[in-house]
Order: structure tokens, then sequence, then C-alpha cells
């Protein structure tokens, strides 16, 4: 069985307003998200299909997953570059919000929510409107079929020792709008040199 490899996202440092310790022990709690997806694909492949056991451990599947999976969109829309969007992303937002400015306050509104969870901003594959999401738990209430195009984690972990109003705008100070940019047009992004 092929496993999810760790990626590295050690070069993500020198965010403006988010504290390297913090990513750094951000990072750690994404490596578990890896480690225990491919424990929970190895320990499902000795099992037989339709135990109790299977079923268990299957349900475990969606968050382990997503879990990984939304901190790796996350770590790689993060850069101490980002900040300014381009003109093709203020564009696409403007059509679906009527301005930047517009998305912009719902998606912090949303990123201030009261509980734990993640903003994310996501384009329609059918219609290609965006629309901006509150996502609880890691697989709950994703619009099926969406893709991601800016996530923000905003559990605990994520601004530990900050508080959230200054958290949401340091994000989006730290915003990689190219990145954003190439998910709107549907390639994974320019690639960065990883690790540090």
């Amino acid at each position: 069985m092929i496993e999810y490899p760790l990626r590295d996202f050690s070069g993500v440092k020198g965010l403006k307003g988010i504290p390297d310790a913090l990513i750094q022990a951000h990072l750690k709690l994404y490596e578990g998200y890896v480690k225990n997806i491919n424990l929970l694909r190895r320990r499902l492949a000795e099992v037989k299909p339709g135990v109790p056991e299977f079923s268990e451990l299957q349900r475990r599947v969606g968050f382990e997953l997503n879990g990984m999976r939304l901190h790796e969109l996350y770590f790689e829309n993060l850069s101490p570059a980002g900040g300014t969007p381009p003109n093709a992303v203020r564009e696409a937002l403007a059509r679906s919000w009527g301005s930047f400015e517009a998305w912009r306050e719902e998606f912090v509104g949303i990123g201030l929510m009261r509980g734990v969870g993640w903003a994310i901003l996501y384009r329609d594959p059918v219609t290609g409107n965006l629309s901006n999401h509150w996502i609880g738990l890691h697989e709950e209430n994703h619009p099926a079929g969406f893709s991601p195009i800016l996530v923000m984690d905003v559990w605990e972990h994520a601004f530990a020792g900050m508080d959230r109003p200054r958290y949401v705008e340091a994000f989006l100070a730290n915003a990689d709008w190219s990145r954003a940019e190439a998910r709107l047009a549907g390639s994974p992004g320019p690639s960065r040199p990883q690790g540090g």
C-alpha cells in the first residue's frame, strides 16, 4: 500500500504576526494526521469489511484524511510574501460578492465565528461561483465537489497565544494569493522550495 507522505512545510517561516514557534507546533499536529491516516489505511487492509472493527475504522478515515489535506492546503497558502491579491483573484471575488472588500468582510466574519473549525473559500465546479463556508469537523459540511481556493484554520491550535481577530488579520496578511490564483485556474499552484 502506498502511504501518504509527510510534506515538508518547514519553509513557512517569517510570517507577519504569526510566530514561527506557533507554526512549528502546528506542523507537529499535521504530522499526527499523516501518521494516523497511514495507520488507519494499514489497519483497514488487515480487517474484513463488514465487521464492527472495520466499520469503526472506516468512519475515522474522513477525519484523519481531511485533517491532513486541509492542513496541507492551509500551509500551502501561507507565505511571508503574501498580502495583495492579483487582479484575477480580486475580479473573481468581485463577481460573487460585488467587491473584494465585501468578500473579505464575510470571510473575516466566518473566521471570527464562535467555535473551532475552518473558514474556506470554495469554487463551485458547475457554476464557477465562489462561496465562503464554515467547516466544523474536518469531514463534515464540505460542499460536494467544490474546490478549496483559500483555507484558514481557525481551530484554537492555529492561534494559540494570540487573540482570534489578530490571527485572522495576520492570516490574510500572509495569504499567498498566487496560490489562490492557481487554484482558481485549476492547477495546484506555483511550486515553492520546501524545507527551511
